[in-house]
Order: structure tokens, then C-alpha cells, then sequence
């Protein structure tokens, strides 16, 4: 046994003949670290660290040689990319297998901060589908605000509540997404304190409160949808019981998800149900420990009421917003405590339907705030993909852009290019945010929530 690891953890794992002991022993002792990056290809992509390896289940996905300061990289700031752990990339290859890229979903993700699924999700959605980020964590639900406003797109709602108020849209997602919060076994590498915090008594606690979070849920899978279900745990009654509590209480079957054996990942089916489930183990593949398994609503699921509202007349000035977003004509506009917002036009009467029944903390863009005469435009909208690219901007280098993300005072030759007035602050082809220009200074207008420490 291991001198670190939970005993009884190890002791249930090494129940199954075929699963190597020592190998996973080895690869904790050596507790390695594994870097890896999941880029925004919506954005432009700039190389700014040496990759190693592609990850073999997600095409936007690399593992890196080393791990560098990401607070440093502008790029990062800019939603360039994302870091996020491999294991979990392999939610694309799912997407892809059940046939949902570049098609028109609705998305619920319902767990999501700090928000790598969500970006994942709307990376390899169709641009026309529509993805709601939920947190049930205030501050929580903050972090998955920002990490979805460098992402860049306008289609995504960001709420905070509980699991039950979902309860409330019964028949409205195409997909809902569940990585729920678990025993964190799987994260022993990353979190060594995770390892003193479980017990048996916790994956039990852990259990029930994931049977909760589904059954309060479920009904807002449309009948034939999807749902993906995963956990950062290796614990049977978190993962496989699972899947087969599903099926049984609620009328889901399984979908099986075709992998490539030379990946390392293992495919196991539940006690009762045969529901297919995939593992991942450090010890086989270059992530840690995940599962993951896909279920199909069998059953007929009544929906809410979709009623039409009346149009309301908006009173945004739409010739303000086209000076700074390109077609706009695709989007709908609404002003929220002064903001202007945009979203999609496709979904406009929805989110409607979405603010009867949610607390929202963010509907697609903030374009800026409103004054009655001009826009001051907001951080939201230097990082948005729709942002118009004739815009003034400054190309800056990467000690300006560093000082920029301080918050620092910036010298007005580094901005000898543009005129005064506002100016896009821009790194390697990245907006960072925005700078007002003045004939002998530089305003700073990066957010002061936001700003790095200088390390």
C-alpha cells in the first residue's frame, strides 16, 4: 500500500485484476506535474511557449514542456487560450462523437466555474447555439463571468442558482452538461490536501448531494438530449452507481463513445445498468483522474410554456452601437444598469424566458456604458470576437502590455501611432483592453478588479 494514499482508496481500485497498483502508486510519488492548454481558435492564435504534444482527444488542445507564469502572458489575459487539465479536453471528442460541432444547441452547463467546460463547449458548438453557464457559488460565479468574457462570444448567459431552479425550464436544453462536485481522488497530484480531506464518509456525502444535484435537473433535458456526466473521482459510488441511478430513476440509456485503445483511457460499464463510463488514470495517459459518461433522455418530457412577449422598443441608439461592433444587425440590444448589452437575435425571446425563472449575472456582451450622449466602452467589449477591427488601436510590446495589465502608469510615446481618444491596447494581435488618450498622458482603463500583482 501506499504510504500517502488513502488505503482504502487504493485497496477498492486494486479489486480489479487488471488494474496496475504499483503504476499508480509510482505515478503519485512522482506527483509530476502536466501542463496543458486548450486554445481559442475564434481568436487569433499566437505560439508564445514551447508545446510538446497535441492532446490526441481534443484538436485545440496541447500539452506544454513546461509550466510558465500564465499571469504574465498577455495572451492569457486576452483569451487567447485556456489552461485546463487534458483529462477534461475529452469532453470535445464527445461532442464530436455525438454529432453536436458546429450545430445549433442549447447548452446548459451547470456547474461550470471556473468555466473551462463552458469555453470548451462553446468553442465547438455551432455559433448559433446557445450556452448558459451556471455557478451556485456567488464568488464562484464572478470568476465564471471573467473566464467567459475573455472568451469572447456574445451567446452565453451566465447565472448563479441553485441546480432546482433549472427545474423551472422543463424541455428547453438539447444538452446539459454535469461535472459535479465530488471526493476529488482524481486531483491527488495537483491538490496533495485533497488527499487528508477524504474518507469514505465523503464520497458517501458527495453521492448523495450528485443524485440531488441531477433529479432537480434532469427535467430541463429535452426528450432525446444528452446529458454528460463526469467527476474528478475514482470512487464507483461517484461515477458508475452513478450512471446507473440514472437510468433507472429517470429512463436515460447509455451512449457509447468510440475511443482510440493507444490513448490510455479505460472503458468500464455499471453493475446494473451497462452503462458505458470512461476512466482515466495518470498512470495510462499524459491527465489526471476523470470520469465521464453519456446518457440519452428515453423519455417524453413535457415542456413549459413558450409564450411570446411583445417586443419591447429598445432605447439603445443602434447607430452608437454599430461604430463599435461589426453586424450588428445580428444582435439585439438592451441597457442594464446603464450598460449596453448585445445578444443574439436568435434567442432574444428566450432570454426572456431565462430572466422568469433565473438569476442572471451576465446576458451575452457589455458593450459599455451609456451616458446619454456617448459610449464609454467596457473591458467586455476590447475582448469580444465582434468588436469592429477599425477600431484605433496600439500595437505594444510585452513590457508595455505587462504594465497595461498592472494598471501602471504607460508613457504616451508608447502610444505615438494613434491619435487621442480611445485606443484598443493590443499584443501580438490580441486586444488587451482599452487606454484613452490624451495629448501628455495615458489613462489607464484596465479593470482595477483584474489587474496582476507585479511578481
Amino acid at each position: 500500500m501506499s504510504n500517502f494514499l488513502p488505503n482504502e482508496l487504493v485497496k477498492r481500485l486494486s479489486e480489479d485484476k487488471a488494474f496496475d497498483t504499483e503504476a499508480f502508486i509510482e505515478v503519485h510519488e512522482k506527483s509530476d506535474r502536466i501542463t496543458s492548454i486548450r486554445l481559442n481558435s475564434r481568436k487569433k492564435v499566437v505560439a508564445s511557449f514551447p508545446r510538446m504534444n497535441d492532446i490526441p482527444w481534443c484538436d485545440k488542445g496541447y500539452y506544454l514542456t513546461d509550466r510558465p507564469i500564465f499571469t504574465l502572458d498577455p495572451l492569457y489575459h486576452g483569451g487567447s487560450y485556456y489552461v485546463q487539465e487534458a483529462s477534461s479536453m475529452f469532453i470535445a471528442h464527445i461532442l464530436k462523437e455525438l454529432g453536436l460541432v458546429n450545430r445549433s444547441v442549447k447548452a446548459l452547463d451547470l456547474c461550470a466555474a471556473p468555466g473551462g467546460k463552458s469555453t470548451l463547449i462553446n468553442s465547438y458548438l455551432g455559433e448559433d447555439s446557445l450556452v448558459v453557464c451556471n455557478e451556485v457559488i456567488k464568488s464562484r460565479a464572478n470568476i465564471l463571468m471573467d473566464t467567459m468574457a475573455r472568451w469572447g462570444t456574445a451567446n452565453v448567459v451566465v447565472t448563479n442558482n441553485d441546480p432546482s431552479a433549472f427545474g423551472r425550464l422543463p424541455g428547453y436544453f438539447d444538452l446539459l452538461v454535469v461535472d459535479a462536485p465530488c471526493s476529488g481522488s482524481g486531483m491527488f497530484r495537483k491538490d496533495s490536501d485533497a488527499i487528508d480531506e477524504w474518507s469514505l464518509a465523503n464520497v458517501k456525502l458527495c453521492s448523495d448531494r450528485q443524485k440531488r444535484i441531477l433529479a432537480e435537473s434532469l427535467s430541463s433535458l429535452v426528450s432525446k438530449g444528452y446529458l454528460i456526466y463526469s467527476t474528478c473521482s475514482y470512487s464507483a459510488e461517484e461515477n458508475e452507481e452513478l450512471l446507473d441511478w440514472v437510468c433507472s430513476t429517470y429512463d436515460f440509456e447509455s451512449v457509447r463513445i468510440d475511443i482510440d485503445p493507444v490513448w490510455g483511457i479505460e472503458e468500464t460499464l455499471s453493475a446494473k445498468s451497462n452503462a458505458f463510463g470512461y476512466r482515466f488514470y495518470p498512470h495510462k495517459l499524459g491527465g489526471e483522474g476523470f470520469f465521464v459518461g453519456v446518457l440519452k433522455k428515453r423519455m417524453e418530457q413535457e415542456s413549459f410554456t413558450r409564450k411570446k412577449s411583445k417586443p419591447e422598443k429598445s432605447n439603445v441608439p443602434l447607430k452608437e452601437i454599430e461604430k463599435w461592433i461589426d453586424d450588428s444587425s445580428s444582435f439585439s440590444s438592451f441597457i442594464h444598469a446603464d450598460n449596453i448589452h448585445i445578444f443574439p437575435k436568435l434567442y432574444e425571446e428566450d432570454l426572456k424566458w431565462l430572466q422568469n425563472v433565473l438569476y442572471i449575472k451576465n446576458a451575452g456582451t457589455s458593450i459599455g456604458k451609456w451616458t446619454g450622449r456617448e459610449l464609454i466602452p467596457s473591458h467586455e467589449l476590447a475582448l469580444s470576437l465582434y468588436i469592429k477591427d477599425t477600431l484605433p488601436f496600439q500595437e505594444v510590446d510585452l513590457e508595455t502590455a505587462r504594465q497595461f495589465l498592472r494598471k501602471e502608469v504607460l508613457d504616451r510615446e508608447s502610444f505615438n501611432e494613434a491619435e487621442n481618444g480611445w485606443c484598443l491596447v493590443r499584443y501580438e494581435g490580441i486586444n488587451l483592453g482599452w487606454v484613452k488618450l490624451l495629448p501628455n498622458r495615458v489613462n489607464n482603463y484596465y479593470p482595477k478588479e483584474a489587474r496582476i500583482v507585479n511578481l
